[in-house]
């Protein structure tokens, strides 16, 4: 059952979008590529599109990104953003250890599953903590109290942990039941819209009212000439 399922997602995903494996034992400028590769696909896709993500780490390895050069550093946390703004639904699903550029993509995600052992983990390196901008979307979605007891003290995160505070949406006993389920539902929304919605989340926090106020008046004028069109083809 376990293989029909994948074999399933894997259907679902050659119609609505990609599948993008992220192992966080590859090089850097690997996963840079792999990350611009899919999104590229999917911006070529239409709007109709999901994007999945499997999530996986070295078993017990926090260290990230090793000795890389800063523009390799830039190089990926560009790939990173432009999978943060892709106008198609994005889901993650992660197994085991998350930490490190897994969970860089996870903290970017429209829908976030978690098998019942998988653990987060904030990144290190040579024992020193990275200062990537995982912090920074770590406050911007719990807010600065829950951000600072997870990266002062450097707790590992459970799936249930990662639940209560909103960083995971789902604890999937049959992890692959649960990716299908959601990349059914995900599929029929439109990627576009979805990445509006995901912008004003994104912007709410840090951008005063009267610089959001233009950005939510377009949203609502779109959605008004949606409505429009709607009732024009009823009638």
């Amino acid at each position: 059952m376990d293989q029909q399922v994948k074999h399933d997602v894997a259907e679902l995903a050659d119609g609505l979008g990609f599948i993008l494996e992220i192992d966080g034992t590859r090089a850097l400028d690997e996963l840079t590529a792999s990350v611009n590769s899919v999104c590229s696909r999917a911006e070529g896709h239409g709007t109709q599109s999901v994007v999945v993500l499997r999530l996986s780490s070295a078993p017990a390895d926090r260290t990230w990104p090793g000795r890389v050069r800063i523009g390799e550093v830039n190089r990926w946390e560009r790939a990173v953003r432009r999978l943060e703004r892709l106008a198609a639904v994005t889901v993650a699903v992660s197994e085991g250890t998350c930490g490190g550029p897994a969970l860089d993509l996870l903290l970017t995600v429209d829908f976030r599953i978690a098998s019942p052992d998988s653990r987060l983990l904030l990144p290190v390196n040579d024992d020193h903590f990275w200062p990537g901008m995982a912090v920074y979307r770590l406050v911007g979605q719990l807010g600065a109290a829950q951000a600072r007891r997870l990266v002062l003290w450097g707790h590992e995160i459970t799936a249930a942990h990662a639940v209560s505070l909103g960083v995971v949406d789902e604890i999937g006993g049959d992890v692959e039941e649960a990716l299908r389920a959601a990349v059914v539902m995900l599929g029929r929304l439109s990627g576009a819209e979805v990445a509006v919605r995901r912008r004003l989340l994104l912007e709410a926090s840090s951008t005063s009212y009267e610089e959001a106020i233009g950005t939510h008046l377009a949203a609502c004028d779109r959605e008004l000439r949606r409505l429009g069109r709607a009732e024009g083809r009823q009638a």
